[in-house]
């Protein structure tokens, strides 16, 4: 392979390294170049300083690759081919000297430390040192190798300075200058031209600096971590959200303190990034509200809130209502028969999901407010002194009827409880439940409106056990008002229920 080859490929790799590199905020493009391995090819010049009295510009490449183990310190290998030149004048007029002129070619190979100035910036000065050895052929005039053909090998030290100037987190040019220290025969002389103590050489190159891989202080992803840091941590130094939970490797990290590895830090059943955005918990908390059941059940299964222990405010913790006493979390009043949960539970010892806990028609709220007992079913309708006699009526009154309506109001609950009560307790007796109303309206409404109050009366006893056929309903319209319909209080008792036994 040419040179001409080599040079080739290496502006095709250069130029591919370009534009590989994306557009980045000013914060990313900064250079960092701890952690990475870089790689500079540079060309220049040699100017020995030896015994001869004449100096010469020789070429020289130069070849290194090191690693940068901080943002200031990097160590490497330095491998060059050098070669270096100069001539001798007569020392006396007219005196012929041996050879007036004289070169060494060989290869040199050191190992380096650099000390950088310029820590994240394009611009990077820098000092170096190092050890090594310089192997090379001597020849003088006409090329005739002096004093023999073999290679002589000296000590190698690497002294200077220089800087490099970064076009991007990849690529650079770089400026070096320095010496290079050898002992004092590498001219095959020893005196005093050089110092009389060693000799050396200047040089001074320029090249491109390839730099490999990411910076450790370099936050390839900003999500606010550096490389080094992802690195401890396992993390993908380049995706900001390793675990795909919606929140920032660096968030979890710095701020909320979650595991940037697993998108569910406290095994809740919710991504961390939706209990810190969506539902405000705690995603190293599994409980945020710690009520006994996780943030996770009471988002997707409870429908519970997960930052309120008693989600429906009833004295209960959510975790009692569903997993102790198997009643809803959302509803203080879960059977709906006007005692809260907490208070059946906690005060009448009664069952928070029947609303007659035992059996005897009344709701337990209704027990309680007639100062009955809702654990016993005998005292919930008080038995009638006597039962109607056959052939007679009886008006129940508190059954109330709004003007124009047979919807039976809550208020008549009461009354009806006891008539179903005697009914229950006389299975010989046959009704006819009778219906009436006020004179208010036309005769031929009021005679529908007061049989289907009738028939409103007789199937609510129906539905709550008493057979059909113990049971007849007719309506009287205004017939037979037993109080004054002119005025509220008498069409009030008119609207009336009255049962008339028949057996």
């Amino acid at each position: 392979m040419t040179r001409l080859h080599i040079c080739v490929i290496l502006l095709g790799l250069i130029a591919r390294l370009g534009e590989a590199q994306p557009t980045r905020s000013p914060r990313l493009w900064m250079f960092h170049r701890d952690g990475r391995w870089s790689l500079s090819v540079r060309g220049g010049g040699n100017v020995w300083f030896n015994d001869f009295d004449r100096r010469r510009l020789a070429g020289a490449v130069e070849i290194s690759a090191r690693h940068a183990f901080t943002r200031t310190f990097s160590l490497g290998i330095v491998g060059s081919y050098n070669a270096l030149q100069a001539n001798q004048f007569e020392l006396f007029p007219g005196t012929p000297l041996q050879f007036d002129y004289i070169e060494t070619k060989g290869l040199s190979a050191d190992i380096v430390g650099w000390y950088h100035f310029s820590s994240g910036g394009r611009f990077a000065p820098y000092i170096y040192a190092g050890v090594g050895a310089y192997q090379y052929k001597r020849k003088v005039s006409a090329g005739i190798p002096y004093p023999d053909d073999r290679k002589t090998t000296t000590l190698h030290i690497p002294l200077g300075f220089g800087a490099e100037v970064m076009f991007s987190r990849h690529v650079g040019v770089i400026v070096d200058f320095g010496v290079r220290i050898m002992d004092d025969n590498t001219d095959f002389w020893r005196g005093e031209g050089s110092g009389g103590l060693v000799d050396f050489y200047a040089t001074g190159k320029t090249g491109l600096v390839l730099y490999f891989g990411a910076s450790d202080s370099e936050d390839e992803d900003g999500d606010g971590l550096t490389n080094a840091e992802e690195r401890v941590l396992g993390l993908d130094a380049s995706r900001a959200d390793s675990d795909g939970d919606g929140l920032g490797d660096g968030e979890e990290v710095n701020i909320f303190r979650s595991d940037p590895k697993n998108p569910d830090s406290d095994g809740d059943g919710v991504r961390d990034g939706d209990e810190i955005t969506i539902f405000k918990t705690l995603p190293t908390n599994h409980d945020t509200d710690g009520d006994g059941l996780s943030d996770g059940d009471e988002i997707a299964r409870y429908n519970t809130d997960p930052l309120k222990v008693d989600t429906d405010r009833d004295s209960l913790t959510d975790a009692e209502e569903v997993i102790t006493y198997h009643v809803d979390p959302l509803r203080g009043d879960s059977d709906n028969d006007g005692l809260s949960d907490a208070e059946e539970i906690n005060i009448y010892k009664t069952h928070p999901q029947r609303s007659d806990t035992d059996g005897g028609t009344v709701s337990d709220g209704q027990e309680i407010r007639n100062n009955t007992n809702p654990l016993n079913a005998a005292d919930d309708v008080p038995k009638p002194a006597t039962p109607i006699e056959v052939g007679k009526a009886i008006v129940l009154e508190g059954i109330v009827f709004e003007a124009g309506k047979t919807t039976i109001s809550p208020s008549s609950v009461d009354v009806l409880l006891r008539a179903l009560r005697t009914l229950r307790e006389h299975p010989e007796i046959h009704v006819e439940i009778r219906g009436f109303t006020d004179n208010v309206g036309s005769l031929a409404v009021n005679m529908r409106l007061s049989q289907r109050r009738a028939v409103a009366v007789r199937e609510w006893l129906i539905m709550r056990g008493i057979e059909a056929g113990r049971l007849r309903a007719k309506g009287f319209g205004p017939a037979f008002p037993i109080a004054d319909n002119t005025t509220p209080d008498g069409r009030a008792r008119n609207r009336r229920i009255e049962f008339f036994r028949t057996k």
